[in-house]
């Protein structure tokens, strides 16, 4: 394994074991505007490492879903930021985002690759968990647009992380170390599931 594939593979695994609350959830901080909602998604690891995991894997299918499958994570993460502030519940918020982190790091380990419809639709279901968990967290004072611009922007420079860092892996020409970084992922989902 190349240096610069062992340290990418370092820092996923060091990320992925930092003990860390996620504080992205209902009830947890103080919020205000675009930098709220912008520090949001990276305020809890489960969210950072689910977003980073979508970007990762859209780069290891490569192709249309590169770009896709992190536009259908943004596009029903705000959805259901905008059920979390109208208050509409959605059931199992937790465990969906729990499930996003184990699932979409198994499907890196894996290598498994699915049909683009198919891929958007599955990171999809998972974006709407987290969007309610960022809708849920904004004050009623506070402006939705703004807020929800700032959590959406903050998801899309963590997908393009994720593209990054599997573009990096692609040039090294060792699908090993994406399939580490999956399991590293899918590891950090357990510990954050138990801790």
């Amino acid at each position: 394994m190349k240096t610069s594939g062992k340290s990418l593979l370092f820092t996923v695994l060091a990320f992925a074991l930092i003990p860390m609350p996620a504080l992205a959830h209902t009830g947890v901080g103080h919020a205000t505007g675009f930098a709220a909602g912008f520090f949001h998604p990276v305020s809890g690891a489960d969210h950072m490492l689910a977003m980073v995991a979508v970007g990762l894997w859209a780069a290891q299918m490569g192709g249309r879903a590169i770009w896709a499958v992190p536009a259908a994570f943004v596009g029903m993460m705000v959805l259901g930021g905008a059920l979390g502030m109208s208050g509409m519940s959605v059931p199992f918020i937790e465990q969906g985002i729990l499930a996003s982190v184990l699932v979409l790091g198994a499907l890196i380990a894996g290598a498994l690759r699915f049909p683009v419809a198919v891929s958007s639709a599955l990171v999809g279901v998972f974006a709407i968990f987290h969007g309610h968990a960022h809708g849920a967290e904004m004050p009623a004072a506070m402006g939705a647009v703004s807020y929800s611009a700032g959590f959406a922007l903050a998801t899309a420079l963590l997908h393009l992380a994720g593209i990054a860092a599997g573009v990096g892996v692609q040039k090294l020409n060792n699908a090993k170390i994406a399939r580490a970084a999956g399991c590293a992922i899918a590891l950090g989902g357990v510990y954050l599931a138990v801790a």
